[in-house]
């Protein structure tokens, strides 16, 4: 009998041993976030919304504090929002979206200071060179000089290029011309001179735009102006850009010797209208159920591709890791993303590395899968 109540009690002491390790094991692989994974390799960013910046919902600020250092403010840093009119700054939910970044330690991007879309209405009312150039000037100074120190990189201008890569005729290069860009740097360094600055567009992986882009940065670099880097959102989809689009547009932009950051990454699962590339919000087409494929849930074998694809361009940021500054995804999780309402309104898509629970999709695991697990 005695035998018997020590076997038992050796036999419960191994299965308890057994089932810590397991626990430990499971609760050590399970604790390793994206942002350690990739912490020796770029910040792993993520563009945040009003409400996740008020720290509504404890879940998503979970989210995000846990598995990202770095933010990108969706919205509330444009025109129209801090600096509504001519006299008139608002810094409430700037403010708010700083101490969110600080609170968790995180590395704070600034977007946009000049941008043509979601622009405060008085700016275009401006007319003259002279206005237009006093009031940029203030603009950019005021902004940049409240947030000094604190702010640690900057879209300075945003979106200034034609898909043929000429200039934009936006009502900057209207009123003050081409120089309108190499004075929004100036401004900027000349306020905050340790500040990272940088230049931000869509289909920079196009070769007309890719060329207008490397033409417009050694333009300001000419001029002797502050330019710290490229950033090439990555409003992409399962097939375009092709990989060595991308590869070949971040080792041009680096050539320059500037940082690369990869901005505004999304992958776009639906079908896009007549072809349409890129992201110019401007745009709005007719849906039909064609257009809206997978209205309830995504299908494993897209799941499939879309992990696949987010695995083969991480593959690819990691092997130019040492050019690429940071890596920045366009929002939290799938119901957040602008594509459901872009360029079709009401579509249903899934993007992101999150689903509309907060829960990791097969493409986060796939790119969780690149990097070794820290135990």
């Amino acid at each position: 009998m005695k035998t018997l109540k020590q076997f038992l009690l050796t036999l419960a002491i191994l299965i308890f041993a057994y089932n810590c390790k397991e626990t430990n094991q499971h609760k050590s692989s399970k604790d390793v976030m994206l942002k350690d994974a990739f912490n020796e390799n770029f910040f792993i960013g993520v563009a945040i919304n009003e409400n996740q910046i008020l720290e509504m919902d404890s879940l998503e600020t979970g989210l995000v504090s846990n598995q990202f250092n770095s933010i990108t403010a969706e919205n509330i840093m444009k025109s129209m929002f801090i600096h509504p009119s001519k006299d008139t700054f608002d810094f409430k939910m700037t403010d708010k979206y700083v101490g969110f970044g600080e609170k968790h330690n995180m590395f704070i991007h600034g977007h946009t200071l000049i941008w043509h879309s979601q622009l405060a209405p008085w700016f275009s009312m401006l007319k003259d060179s002279v206005s237009m150039v006093t009031e940029m000037e203030n603009h950019i100074k005021t902004i940049v000089s409240k947030y000094k120190g604190r702010i640690h990189s900057w879209d300075v201008v945003n979106e200034a290029l034609n898909e043929d890569g000429t200039l934009r005729q936006s009502v900057f290069l209207k009123t003050v011309g081409e120089d309108y860009l190499s004075l929004a740097f100036k401004w900027a360094s000349e306020v905050d001179p340790n500040t990272d600055l940088y230049y931000n567009d869509y289909n920079m992986t196009n070769a007309e735009k890719r060329n207008g882009a490397i033409k417009l940065v050694k333009h300001i670099q000419e001029k002797g102006i502050k330019i710290d880097g490229i950033g090439m959102q990555g409003h992409w989809s399962l097939e375009r850009p092709s990989l060595q689009e991308i590869e070949k547009s971040i080792l041009d932009y680096a050539a320059l010797g500037v940082k690369v950051a990869i901005t505004e990454l999304d992958i776009n699962v639906l079908p896009s209208p007549w072809e349409l590339v890129g992201a110019e919000v401007s745009q709005n087409f007719e849906g039909n159920e064609k257009m809206n494929p997978y209205p309830k849930s995504l299908h494993d074998s897209v799941q499939i591709k879309l992990a696949n694809r987010y695995q083969d361009i991480f593959k690819l940021f990691l092997k130019h890791q040492d050019k690429i500054s940071r890596v920045t995804f366009w929002g939290v999780n799938d119901s957040q993303s602008w594509l459901n309402d872009w360029p079709i309104k009401g579509r249903t898509n899934y993007p992101l590395l999150f689903d509309k629970q907060h829960k990791p999709k097969k493409a986060y695991d796939s790119i969780m899968s690149l990097k070794k697990r820290i135990n």
